[in-house]
């Protein structure tokens, strides 16, 4: 089974390549490397040139943000599974992917996810906040619940039947998505209760007041227009990160 990974970068030379080695250690035998960079201006685009025989697809050309650059390296991934791996991110150990071809193997699994850690930006093995997702089921959407995005890997025909990124969200096009992806799915949604990425702090929903502000009027736009909720379920949504924090 081809899985492939598709990583969205943009000016992220200190990062990029800890992330692509993470990567290329898996040892699951298919796996197709889409790199879609937006035409970096700090060395990243020449890095990622250098390691160009060890990418299934490189596309580096203008975007108009981080959902439009996925949603065309979605586009041009041949894998049977799709997931993301974004460019300051890791994957936790060289079998990640091997666990996610397993439950694929189940023709009627749809979608699987596991944990992630949140871990500082110059230390990834110093981790600050721990994502344990717990158990699909479809009532929690209402109360806001989404598996951590970065471990979240989906048959291609979801995307093929239920679309891509929406890319008048600026931050919250991965929870619409998944929020459209899980309510209308067929198949099995299964959890891996191990942690499966690192991802480093310092995300841009997170890097001012007026980003934060912007997050959750998209996140509400998002549960009224997938029928998930309303305010409460927003209210849910936020109060539902104060466990990670603790969590180990």
């Amino acid at each position: 089974m081809k899985i492939s990974i598709v990583t969205a970068v943009f000016n992220a030379k200190k990062t990029v390549l800890a992330a692509l080695e993470s990567a290329f250690a898996q040892k699951h035998p298919d796996v197709e490397l889409v790199v879609v960079d937006g035409v970096s201006t700090d060395g990243t685009m020449e890095l990622l040139a250098a390691r160009r025989d060890q990418l299934g697809v490189f596309i580096s050309e203008p975007d108009k943000g981080i959902y439009h650059a996925l949603n065309k390296g979605i586009v041009r991934a041949s894998g049977e599974v799709i997931g993301f791996l974004h460019a300051d991110d890791l994957f936790t150990d060289e079998l990640v992917l091997q666990r996610i071809a397993a439950v694929f193997a189940d023709p009627g699994v749809d979608v699987c996810y596991g944990d992630l850690v949140y871990v500082r930006r110059d230390n990834p093995d110093r981790v600050i906040r721990y994502w344990r997702a717990g158990e699909y089921r479809s009532e929690r959407l209402r109360r806001g619940w989404m598996p951590p995005h970065p471990t979240c890997y989906v048959r291609r025909s979801l995307y093929e039947e239920h679309g891509l990124f929406d890319t008048s969200y600026r931050i919250a096009a991965d929870y619409d998505c998944m929020l459209r992806l899980l309510s209308r799915l067929r198949g099995r949604v299964v959890y891996i209760p191990e942690v499966l990425v690192r991802m480093r702090v310092g995300g841009v929903s997170n890097r001012s007041l007026a980003n934060i502000l912007r997050k959750s009027a998209e996140d509400y736009r998002a549960i009224r227009a997938n029928g998930v909720g309303g305010l409460g379920t927003l209210v849910w949504k936020n109060l539902s990160k104060l466990p990670q924090f603790i969590q180990r």
